[in-house]
């Protein structure tokens, strides 16, 4: 079993970090009759989102084959929701209710979300739906405005370290300081990356795990190549091809302002550098609201910056 299944958390209690919104739900959670009968959990991939509906889901009671998850990236079409709009109407065969908790959800298309909204509008009293997406902005507002909407963000490093400290105490490891807090800065403090990531870790002998532990954001060679350049003074052309391959090959606003922030803040902690300093001052503002140009315009300030 994988590191994030095997200690992914089963209760509100067992989450790391996000402290503002296991509060909010503890408090909905308190009064079932009257709980929302639609979420919508959004943030950086590896946070929770999928986690903390699977732990709502049983706290209000779903069982069994009552509870349905269904990713969007493999399925977007009109006819997947047409399909959930059908069964919905069917009362739940385990318990008293039925969920629906729909990964990825802003790649569906247009005609499946405009599919959706109509039950959102109007769900039977039996049934709840949970949504998650990395990038909200793609939703319909009329989709949003329907929804108790929660973000995720990144756990703290000293929760993370926290974290990552109980599994290897539990898998009857031992790790040096260096490699934790690589684990960490290549992760960006996503508890699913950092497990990912101390998986393989442990299983090479202790001269490997350097290499293994900075693998990750290494592979992210795009958007490494952009934290590199931006840290000199690169033309508005350099960066603007860069920026063309992040978005012909799909990579998330907001992954890609993590990443650059994780990589500007090791660079300041290194050596005073106000370069670096820039970059976390003008991408300090999450990409939910305005998505990709966000930042290309973040990159654009930079790179217009008469500052050395």
């Amino acid at each position: 079993m994988s590191f994030p299944i095997k200690y992914r958390p089963k209760t509100l209690d067992q989450i790391k970090g996000n402290e503002e919104t296991v509060s909010a739900l503890r408090g909905l959670l308190k009064d079932k009759e009257n709980f929302p009968h639609t979420l919508l959990f959004y943030g950086y991939t590896g946070c929770g989102k999928t986690t903390l509906g699977r732990i709502v889901s049983t706290e209000l009671g779903c069982k069994g084959y009552d509870f349905r998850e269904i990713n969007s990236a493999d399925f977007r079409g009109i006819e997947t929701i047409r399909e959930i709009i059908k069964q919905s109407q069917y009362l739940a065969l385990e318990g008293t209710i039925r969920v629906w908790l729909i990964d990825e959800v802003h790649k569906l298309t247009n005609d499946a979300q405009n599919a959706l909204l109509k039950i959102l509008e109007e769900p039977p009293d039996h049934v709840y739906f949970i949504l998650c997406t990395t990038d909200p902005q793609k939703l319909l507002p009329t989709i949003k405005s329907r929804c108790s909407q929660f973000q995720v963000r990144p756990v703290s490093r000293e929760q993370l370290r926290s974290l990552l400290e109980k599994v290897v105490h539990r898998e009857k490891a031992d790790l040096e300081e260096e490699i934790y807090e690589q684990i960490i800065d290549t992760s960006i403090c996503a508890p699913r990356h950092a497990l990912q990531i101390l998986e393989q870790v442990l299983s090479v002998i202790p001269k490997e795990r350097m290499e293994i532990a900075k693998r990750g954001i290494e592979n992210q060679t795009n958007v490494i190549d952009l934290c590199r350049i931006m840290l000199r003074r690169p033309t508005w052309s350099q960066v603007n091809t860069i920026l063309r391959k992040l978005k012909d090959d799909g990579v998330e606003a907001e992954d890609i302002r993590r990443t650059i922030l994780g990589y500007a803040q090791a660079v300041l902690l290194k050596t005073e550098n106000d370069r670096a300093a820039l970059i976390i001052e003008e991408f300090r503002e999450s990409t939910y609201d305005i998505g990709f140009p966000g930042v290309v315009y973040a990159c654009y300030a930079i790179t217009k910056n008469k500052l050395k």
